[in-house]
């Protein structure tokens, strides 16, 4: 147990030096060796990697231990994973850059002051073949269907239908896909 916690602090350490490296698509030769060394590293650090997972630089996250990310999806540039509780990316989920995705928040009854609140932890569920836009933020409890899609800058507050495409602050659904 001890020696797994250990492994785990050193590939997060390595994995986090090394993810500050810009990767270019096609131009810089080793993007794809340096995709398969960030996957091994964070398959010791996640719950899951799955196959040919794309992590761009400078992802962030809390604690890792709660992510699971399933084969062929992406982590854009610059994203934010605060998982306090369970954060599930399923298969070929698309992200683009800057989105946070939340799973704890600030208990808010009125008996306690706000800072002696409590910290309330609630799982976000990202089903197959979603398309997140950029800047999207991805509150607790949340789960977001099959196939969706969410629009830049929407702020996502509640579970999101499969096949919907939603957008807005907070979101709202625009249309479903054909």
């Amino acid at each position: 147990m001890i020696k797994k916690k250990i492994i785990r602090r050193i590939c997060k350490i390595i994995f986090l030096i090394i993810n500050k490296i810009p990767c270019r698509e096609g131009k810089v030769p080793f993007t794809n060796f340096l995709n398969c060394i960030k996957r091994f590293l964070l398959r010791k650090v996640f719950i899951k990697v799955g196959n040919d997972a794309n992590i761009r630089p400078n992802i962030r996250f809390i604690l890792g231990r709660n992510i699971s990310i399933g084969n062929n999806s992406s982590i854009g540039y610059r994203c934010y994973l605060q998982d306090g509780a369970q954060i599930t990316i399923g298969n070929d989920v698309m992200m683009g850059p800057e989105v946070k995705i939340y799973t704890t928040n600030h208990g808010t009854s009125k008996e306690k002051i706000m800072r002696l609140q409590p910290s309330v932890h609630r799982p976000v569920k990202i089903e197959d073949d979603v398309w997140i836009g950029h800047n999207v933020i991805i509150l607790p409890n949340v789960t977001i269907g099959k196939g969706a899609v969410l629009g830049a800058g929407a702020i996502i507050t509640k579970d999101v239908e499969e096949y919907a495409i939603v957008g807005g602050s907070p979101a709202r659904v625009l249309k479903y896909r054909e």
